[in-house]
């Protein structure tokens, strides 16, 4: 695949659409055509869908290390051509080129780690209530597995992913954000040039609602894994009754990040830094709500608005550049008309309140001050490099603002007492905490949220649970 021509692999083979029709996929930066990639129709996906299921039986004999083999093979080769993977995930994404190769690396490790986890896939021998009986349980792999990704992390979350699903013995179906299909079908290039069976793995592209609806209906796949937005996700998990798919959904996120009065003020800008405007704030697990106790809300500003002021605005290609666009038109005008509602609210800018103007996609960091519950940006997820700044005075009103939210992916706390940190996490509504951290995500840590984040986990040793099912024998 190169940028200018793309092309969908379906059972091993690199497939245009039937009816020659394209869609373009655009740099955020300037709008630039990148490639035109197929418009697949029902026919075909149902056709990719098929080949999926006659690979199916082939690639779940194969013995766990061959898998194994050639996971780590698609890892390696991944390593190899990390510079120009990164490039590619700029032009379409639109993140820094310093994060490109951060996310290039990222996806490596879980094709390495789920590499060695197929070799783990282990079950259990019970004791039986007859001496003439013996109790097996097997974990065997689910079947035709699919996966919807998001645009924010297009090799990442595709990886992580993929490689759950080839490691537990699943084949694999792939469907990438139209925004940035072009290093999902490159990572396709690397599947087959490790060998991977015809049918194993194929990277579709076309209509989200149409492909999305035909995989849902379909019996042939019986798990889906998505990272999206709650919206899509109520659609999906709606959708899934009809043939009880197995479903695992990572959704929206409105991360709180706690400061507290004893906390190291230099260690928690660091991390507040890293944790709102990364990818220019556009990852489920960005600061949404920084949380601050009054008696160090002034210090703790201060120290933010200070560093935000030193970030460069500009494209990712540039080696300058810390903050990038954001990734489309709908994109900023939701982050304006969040902006423009918080201040006819009431709220200060301390920062970037030209962003209200913004004509184009790049939007410079803002940080604002007296945001309350009853606010709009307070409530919604921001997807933006935007900073809200909210006060409290005791442990107890941090977690009770913290958990006033209809989402539970991530949080994070900012304390110098190990008990007192570890009190008020356990008291937080989140699937993940970062305690003095926002760098939390890791291949070996299990990655969910709770309420409407989602369920199920991905990564970590709990990562091909949602690929597998436990098959009890009971032998006489």
């Amino acid at each position: 695949m190169k940028t200018g021509t793309a092309l969908c692999l379906i059972n091993g083979e690199w497939k245009a659409a039937r009816s020659g029709e394209t869609f373009s996929v655009k740099n955020p930066a300037n709008g630039e055509v990148l490639a035109t990639v197929p418009q697949l129709d029902r026919a075909q996906v149902e056709g990719t869908i098929a080949a999926a299921q006659a690979a199916f039986n082939g690639w779940r004999s194969y013995p766990a290390r061959e898998r194994a083999r050639m996971l780590r093979s698609i890892g390696d080769k991944l390593i190899a051509r990390r510079e120009e993977f990164a490039r590619l995930i700029t032009l379409e994404q639109g993140k820094p080129l310093s994060e490109s190769l951060g996310e290039v690396s990222y996806s490596a490790n879980y094709l390495h780690w789920f590499s060695e986890e197929a070799v783990r896939a282990y079950g259990d021998i019970i004791p039986a209530d007859s001496a003439a009986k013996r109790i097996f349980v097997l974990r065997q792999p689910i079947g035709v597995a699919a996966a919807i990704t998001p645009w924010n992390f297009p090799i990442a979350m595709l990886a992580r992913k993929l490689g759950a699903a080839l490691a537990a013995g699943c084949t694999f179906i792939a469907k990438p954000a139209p925004e940035t299909p072009l290093s999902a079908l490159l990572l396709g290039e690397l599947c087959q040039e490790a060998g991977l069976p015809a049918g194993v793995v194929n990277i579709i592209t076309g209509d989200a609602a149409m492909i999305g609806e035909v995989i849902m209906a379909s019996p042939i796949v019986r798990k889906v894994s998505f990272t999206g937005s709650t919206e899509v996700g109520k659609l999906l998990l709606r959708q899934s009754a009809d043939t009880v798919k197995k479903l695992t959904l990572e959704l929206g996120g409105n991360a709180p990040f706690i400061v507290m009065d004893d906390a190291d003020l230099e260690r928690a800008v660091s991390g507040a830094m890293f944790g709102k405007y990364r990818n220019a704030g556009q990852t489920c697990i960005c600061v949404n709500r920084f949380l601050v106790h009054s008696s160090v809300a002034e210090d703790f500003t201060r120290r933010l608005v200070d560093q935000t002021r030193s970030l460069v605005v500009g494209s990712g290609l540039d080696e300058k550049t810390s903050v990038g666009p954001v990734i489309n038109d709908a994109a900023k005008n939701k982050v304006i008309g969040l902006l423009n509602s918080a201040a006819d609210e009431g709220v200060t800018f301390l920062l970037g309140e030209e962003s209200r103007r913004a004509t184009s996609r790049f939007i410079s960091p803002c940080v604002l001050t007296g945001v309350t519950p009853a606010m709009r940006i307070w409530k919604e997820e921001i997807f933006g490099p935007v900073s809200t700044i909210t006060t409290f005075n005791s442990d107890a009103e941090a977690i009770s603002l913290a958990n006033d939210t209809q989402y539970g992916l991530a949080a994070y706390l900012y304390s110098e007492s190990l008990s007192r940190a570890l009190n008020v996490a356990e008291r937080l509504e989140f699937g993940m905490v970062g305690i003095n951290d926002t760098a939390i995500s890791a291949v070996q840590a299990p990655f969910g949220g709770v309420k409407q984040s989602g369920f199920g986990r991905e990564g970590s040793k709990y990562g091909m649970d949602d690929y597998s099912v436990l098959q009890y024998l009971s032998v006489a």
